[in-house]
């Protein structure tokens, strides 16, 4: 696939907005990637790694590695990631606690659209695709009620989370934090980080590297092999996802990590039983305003069939 300097300027554009996604908790970048039209490319590059790369590197140089790797395209893309992370993330974390409601409302319309287009790409709805679409829907609304378990000091469960998390990093729906949040670790895991613990770190990091490794796999396979039923599961993930990022959420349960308040449990409620102010106009343009940019989005999206973005 031949690419322009422009092209990959684009991409690292839509790095930026899955990193401002990812440190979101309840937003996947996964969920970013899918509307701006890099989802099915970036599922195929990251399963296309293995170590035969090794051998095309010693046998064809370097150039021919990055190629098949599809290096510019992971070049870029993390560019633009680590960008958003590293500048992004505090102005995030200010808006969010600064202005909760309106900031979790314009992400609500940010991922009712991106349900909104992610069930288009399937032209002819039918009752198994309507079944699978609820099956999606009801997995990932009883993850968003599910209660955070306690964690476990142990080797082999800093690996799960690690696998698990980046699993659902890339999965359209669920964030990965937030999946953290229900395991147990994301305390252990943001004081390792915080301590440099690398023990823990390198643990967590190694899941995460079998785990994407292998669930790219799995997805990949199920494009290739199942891709309207893939697409409708996916629709009704993102669908049960929202109950996570409702706008008016009463807490009933938090804990102080790091000087930081990280809710561990919480309910949904309507505005008018939400303990503070609902700010309900300012909520609903913020919610139009998601909603517009994921059209936005759609419409500078390069026209590129997902389905020819295999490498």
């Amino acid at each position: 696939m031949k690419r322009t300097l422009k092209s990959y300027i684009t991409i690292s554009l839509k790095g930026i907005g899955m990193g401002a996604a990812d440190v979101v908790p309840g937003v996947s970048g996964g969920t970013i990637a899918f509307i701006t039209g890099i989802y099915e490319e970036l599922v195929t590059t990251i399963a296309n790694v293995d170590l035969s790369l090794i051998k095309t590197w010693r046998k064809e140089g370097f150039g021919n590695m990055w190629k098949r790797l599809n290096g510019n395209f992971i070049l870029a893309l993390l560019t633009g990631i680590f960008i958003s992370v590293f500048t992004l993330m505090r102005l995030t974390n200010f808006l969010l606690e600064t202005y909760p409601v309106v900031v979790w409302s314009f992400f609500f319309g940010l991922v009712m659209a991106s349900v909104w287009y992610v069930g288009k790409q399937i032209d002819r709805w039918t009752l198994k695709l309507i079944v699978f679409a609820l099956i999606g829907f009801f997995i990932a609304f009883g993850i968003t009620l599910m209660t955070p378990a306690q964690g476990i000091d142990h080797p082999l469960y800093f690996l799960l989370c690690g696998a698990i998390a980046i699993c659902a990093m890339i999965l359209p729906g669920i964030s990965g934090a937030f999946i953290l949040v229900l395991m147990g670790g994301y305390k252990t895991i943001t004081e390792a980080v915080s301590e440099l613990n690398f023990q823990v770190i390198g643990l967590v990091g190694l899941g995460a590297i079998i785990g994407i490794l292998s669930f790219s796999r799995v997805l990949k396979w199920l494009f290739n092999h199942f891709r309207l039923i893939t697409l409708a599961i996916l629709t009704g993930f993102i669908a049960g996802s929202l109950n996570k990022i409702w706008p008016w959420k009463n807490i009933m349960d938090s804990e102080i990590i790091k000087d930081k308040v990280v809710i561990l449990d919480e309910t949904s409620v309507l505005p008018q039983n939400f303990e503070g102010d609902p700010q309900l106009l300012f909520a609903i343009i913020a919610a139009i305003l998601g909603f517009l940019l994921i059209l936005l989005l759609e419409k500078v999206a390069e026209k590129q069939p997902l389905s020819n973005a295999k490498h």
